[in-house]
Order: C-alpha cells, then sequence, then structure tokens
C-alpha cells in the first residue's frame, strides 16, 4: 500500500473494508485548489487507481465546503498564470487530473458536503456516483471569472444534463443547489447536509463489498464513451482556458472576488 501520509493538502484514510476517504484539506480556503493541491489530485488518483487494497472511494471537502474551484488568491498574485505558461503545462496538469481519475478502476463517491465551483464542481461530477447536500450549491463558474469553461466542464455537463441545460449553466455559470441538481439529473442523491458522507460511505461500502471484476469493467466500459469525448473537446477548451487566464477580465475577475465586489468586464 503507498504511503497516504505524505500529503499537504488531502487526507487519505483506508477503512477495513477497503473504502479510502479522500479529503480536500484547506477548509479555511473552502478547500480552494492551489498548485500543490493540484499536483497532489493528479497523483492521489494515480495511487489510488494501482491500490488492490482499496476497493472503492470517497471523495469530499473538509468544513462546511466541498471545493470552491482554483484558489483565487493564486490568480491574483501571479502563481497560477506562471503554472499555466507555457505551450504544454495547462493541457498536461488537466488531462493528467482528469485521466487518472477516470483510470480509477474502483467506484468513486463523491460527498458534496458543501459548495462545489469550476474545477471543484466538474471534480464531483467526474465521480461514478453524487451524493450532495440538499443545500449545497454546484456550478461551472468559469465565465463568472473571466474564463471559459475549461477543467471538463464542457463535456461532463451536457453529458448528464442534455445541451440545452448546459449551456445554460455554462454560459451564465449560474448555480444549482443539491435538491435541484438531483431533479435535472446532474447528481444522484439530495439529502440532509450531516447524512452527506454517511450516505457516501454506504455506497462506498456496497461497492466494495460487491463483484469488483463486474464493477471494474462495467465502469471501463462505460468510461470509454466519456474518454472519447474528452479526447473530442477537452484540448480546446483547457487551450482556450488557458489564453483567458492572461486576460484583463481574469485579473479584474479576480481582484473582484477579493475585495467583494461585482467585476467590471473589458473583453480584453
Amino acid at each position: 500500500m503507498p504511503d497516504y501520509q505524505d500529503y499537504e493538502y488531502l487526507l487519505i484514510e483506508v477503512n477495513n473494508d477497503g473504502v479510502a476517504v479522500v479529503t480536500m484539506n484547506r477548509p479555511e480556503k473552502r478547500n480552494a485548489i492551489n498548485n500543490d493541491m493540484h499536483t497532489e489530485l493528479e497523483r492521489v488518483f494515480r495511487e489510488i487507481g494501482d491500490d488492490e487494497d482499496i476497493r472503492a472511494v470517497v471523495l469530499t471537502g473538509a468544513g462546511k465546503g466541498f471545493c470552491s474551484g482554483g484558489d483565487a488568491s493564486s490568480m491574483d498574485d501571479g502563481s497560477f498564470e506562471r503554472r499555466t505558461k507555457g505551450p504544454t503545462t495547462p493541457f498536461r496538469a488537466v488531462r493528467t487530473l482528469l485521466y487518472n481519475m477516470l483510470e480509477v478502476e474502483q467506484p468513486i463517491v463523491a460527498a458534496v458536503n458543501g459548495d462545489a465551483a469550476g474545477l471543484g464542481a466538474n471534480l464531483a461530477l467526474y465521480c461514478d456516483i453524487v451524493i450532495a447536500s440538499e443545500t449545497a450549491r454546484l456550478g461551472d463558474t468559469h465565465v463568472r471569472m473571466g474564463l471559459v469553461a475549461g477543467d471538463g466542464g464542457v463535456v461532463i455537463w451536457p453529458m448528464l444534463i442534455g445541451w440545452a441545460r448546459a449551456k445554460e449553466y455554462l454560459l451564465t455559470g449560474d448555480w444549482v443547489t443539491g435538491k435541484q441538481a438531483v431533479e435535472i439529473g446532474l447528481v444522484n442523491r439530495a439529502v440532509p447536509t450531516e447524512q452527506v458522507l454517511p450516505a457516501a460511505m454506504e455506497w462506498a461500502t456496497r461497492f466494495a463489498a460487491g463483484p469488483p471484476l463486474a464493477l471494474r469493467w462495467t465502469k471501463y466500459a462505460m468510461n470509454k464513451i466519456l474518454r472519447g469525448q474528452i479526447n473530442t473537446a477537452l484540448d480546446v477548451s483547457t487551450f482556450l482556458e488557458a489564453t483567458t487566464m492572461h486576460s484583463d477580465d481574469l485579473q479584474e475577475a479576480a481582484n473582484a472576488f477579493l475585495d467583494k465586489r461585482e467585476p467590471q468586464f473589458k473583453g480584453r
């Protein structure tokens, strides 16, 4: 079994049933993903996928939020921009994270205990089962930050809720509550907040006790379709997102977020 104790921003616990609970652990930042946390997420899915002692996975967030997406303070201080410079880095980072996640043969259950935005929302939606708090909000909020909807959102949202609704949410960045998300087919279940993790653990424990080969190969076959869609759209959306990462609009959105005001976009 790999050593899961050397992560800085993730907590990984494996119980006796073979269920690994991966907790994004920056509660003071609503589990916003900085560069190092992104790298750890890329790594953890690879390690878990290769760990035969793990039969199912739960992904959740520490504190009151699931994950608020990219760290706006990283955008403001320039560190996030430096990460994305160069012709291959943005493609490599996003592709690595999503493909490592899809290569995990064990079933993954998302326990969306609080708000999930941008990449945070997409991380949840790329899981196999999504259990959300009834009051949690999910949204691909890239456009609100002046960014193209990258990070796999242009693939997974249409596949889950159809083109019309997906365009509505991707072009506006509007939120949908857990209760509403069930109604439109975005998530599997919505429960009271205090029941989210127990419900996710119940699903994961059921999967862990199930027939591993049947579960893993059924998931693999279904994910072949998802991989095909990613191959079609991920690179172009990531390239365009990377282009908008160098825009004045992104900087304005980051400043406005930190100043708690509405951004004034100029289209440059």
